[in-house]
């Protein structure tokens, strides 16, 4: 079960007490309805649920019934213009706010009493001549069909505790669920970051999250922070783009942008040279500086947030019913209109990527078959190899597989332009990642694990400078490291702790870090090229993730092995981002 501090009731209220300051309203109304009326659906007791519903349809209802006589003389829609939006507030209309929150909750409710209430009412909605909103989505993610998402009818309680706490559930809480260990871990953390008390001002913990998705073009992130910020008192100016934040926020853009693509540039010469801390961000005194407190804090925030938007492109996370690109006011389209390459994760519907999808043949269930059989007799085969090979050998393998990155590349070498909603948070967009190792180019030294690992470094000094998100880390790292359930594809009763190893230590590779006690060789082996282009990808490039380049690897596999890569994926590269910008730390320390 997913423990969190009584904050996350306040919590979840926040977020109705927001909805009730932003609902439309004129100097001379009140707003539509008050919202705070509804914070029981998010309660636990289905008394307190029962009665919130019960204020919830009167409300709905009432607006329903003004509603009538006024289309009855006006028509229902002038020159395509919904109800809703031609009406004033106060003029008896319903307003898009209450649709979304009734869309939000008919879809992504872990209550079914809520759901099916939510979705009578809109049915109601409709049948009275409102415009209703339609999600575009066909479940949280693009890549994986609803039905393979949850069992029918079974919801996990840490969904039921995660709509509880958060006020909502989102698209990325519910892929992760098909890993409830992992989740729970994960929420735990990301709560801490975020809710319980630290060195940064709330806001500016959303605001910093914002700065790091946007990297990545990751709208669906950007969205969901967005709301964050103003419901915890974030000032509206400052969404206007990152030269409306605070000096000292901005001093971030630097680190944010090293952290995103290419951590190893993060050294003690940089710090020492006043790029990132000595002068910018630990400069004593003035409008930007810097505690380390607060430096770690951030430096966490945007490892963290760079990493989820790779899942939120690896998983295909389509956007939330409520935000834009999930809903349309208009009836369904009979075609899917989903984009596996959208902003942030299929936030914006492409013709292009229907047209990918269904032009993806799948191969022979034979051939398929045959990959995961060769795969288990090379695993079997590792694991009897009695002779290790040397530490020269393991080091020249290491050299290898680095090069031999350089090749792995997504076929789709095209420049996406952002959303404007996201491009207004970035400062040199055409910076990004470039290979570790460079064709006639002079490479950083090869970052060796055993001198500066998270176990015997990292960990101490985020204990020593944020109190117990070190020891939230280090669970999560280790979760996600070991999570198994013995079982590949058809087979069970497989360790696959070899398979796991290679996916974390590639990640690695790809960003220069090399584990001396490793047989890279193991790599080779045992990751198809397939599913190292979408490795380096969706670590790399997320925003290049493409629906074909994920169903083309282990295509016999369950979908929940794919997610399980996805968060090998997420921690490895958090991890790797983080040690090169804590052993950066460690050296201005000392």
């Amino acid at each position: 079960m997913l423990k969190m501090s009584p904050v996350t009731n306040s919590v979840a209220a926040s977020e109705w007490n927001r909805a009730a300051e932003s609902s439309p309203a004129d100097t001379d109304s009140e707003p539509v309805c008050d919202w705070r009326k509804f914070g029981s659906l998010c309660s636990r007791d289905e008394k307190e649920r029962a009665a919130a519903l019960g204020v919830l349809s009167g409300t709905v209802l009432a607006f329903l019934d003004r509603v009538a006589p006024a289309r009855a003389e006006n028509g229902a829609v002038k020159d395509g213009t919904p109800q809703w939006e031609r009406e004033s507030p106060g003029g008896g209309g319903i307003d898009k706010a209450m649709l979304l929150l009734l869309l939000r909750l008919s879809r992504n409710c872990p209550f079914r009493d809520i759901s099916e209430k939510t979705s009578q009412l809109l049915q109601t909605a409709q049948e009275r001549g409102v415009q209703i909103p339609q999600a575009l989505g066909q479940g949280p993610s693009f890549f994986i069909p609803v039905e393979e998402m949850v069992e029918e009818g079974v919801v996990q309680p840490i969904l039921r505790e995660a709509f509880v706490s958060l006020g909502r559930l989102d698209h990325v809480t519910m892929v992760m669920g098909l890993h409830t260990e992992y989740l729970a871990c994960f929420l735990r953390t990301q709560h801490s970051l975020l809710r319980l008390d630290g060195p940064l001002p709330y806001p500016w913990r959303h605001f910093i999250a914002i700065m790091a998705v946007a990297r990545h073009q990751c709208s669906y992130l950007v969205q969901l922070h967005t709301a964050e910020f103003l419901q915890v008192g974030g000032d509206p100016q400052w969404l206007g783009g990152l030269s409306c934040a605070p000096q000292k926020l901005r001093n971030l853009n630097e680190l944010n942008k090293l952290l995103a693509h290419r951590p190893w540039l993060i050294t003690k010469e940089h710090i020492e040279n006043s790029l990132l801390l000595s002068q910018v961000l630990l400069k004593p005194g003035g409008e930007g500086c810097w505690s380390l407190a607060e430096l770690i804090h951030a430096v966490v925030l945007l490892t963290h947030y760079h990493s989820l938007s790779s899942f939120v492109f690896g998983c295909g996370v389509n956007p939330e019913p409520d935000h834009e690109g999930g809903h349309a006011f208009r009836p369904p389209s009979p075609c899917p209109t989903d984009s596996p390459r959208g902003e942030g994760g299929g936030s914006v519907p492409r013709a292009e990527a229907l047209c990918e999808a269904l032009m993806t043949v799948p191969s022979p269930q034979a051939e398929a078959l045959c990959e995961v059989e060769a795969l288990m007799r090379k695993m079997k085969l590792l694991q009897e190899q009695e002779e290790e090979a040397s530490q020269e050998e393991m080091a020249v393998r290491f050299e290898r597989e680095k090069r031999e990155s350089l090749l792995v590349t997504p076929t789709d070498d095209s420049k996406r332009l952002p959303l404007a909603s996201v491009s207004r948070f970035v400062e040199d967009p055409d910076f990004g990642y470039e290979d570790f190792t460079r064709r006639g180019e002079q490479t950083p030294p090869t970052f060796r694990a055993q001198d500066y690992s998270w176990e015997d470094h990292g960990y101490s000094l985020m204990n020593r400078l944020y109190p117990d998100v070190g020891q939230l880390l280090d669970e999560k790292f280790q979760t996600v490291y070991n999570l198994t359930y013995n079982t590949m594809a058809m087979h069970s009763g497989v360790d696959t702790k070899m398979l796991r190893k290679a996916v974390w230590n590639y990640i690695h590779c790809v960003f220069g870090i090399r584990f001396d006690d490793y047989d890279y060789g193991d790599v080779n082996h045992l990751l198809e090229r397939s599913l190292k282009v979408y490795i380096k990808t969706v670590a790399c490039y997320p925003e290049k993730t493409s629906y074909s380049m994920y169903h083309a690897f282990w295509r016999h596999f369950r979908h929940s092995e794919k997610v399980h890569v996805n968060l090998l994926l997420l921690e490895a590269r958090m991890q790797a981002a983080l040690l090169y910008a804590l052993r950066a730390i460690t050296r201005y320390m000392t």
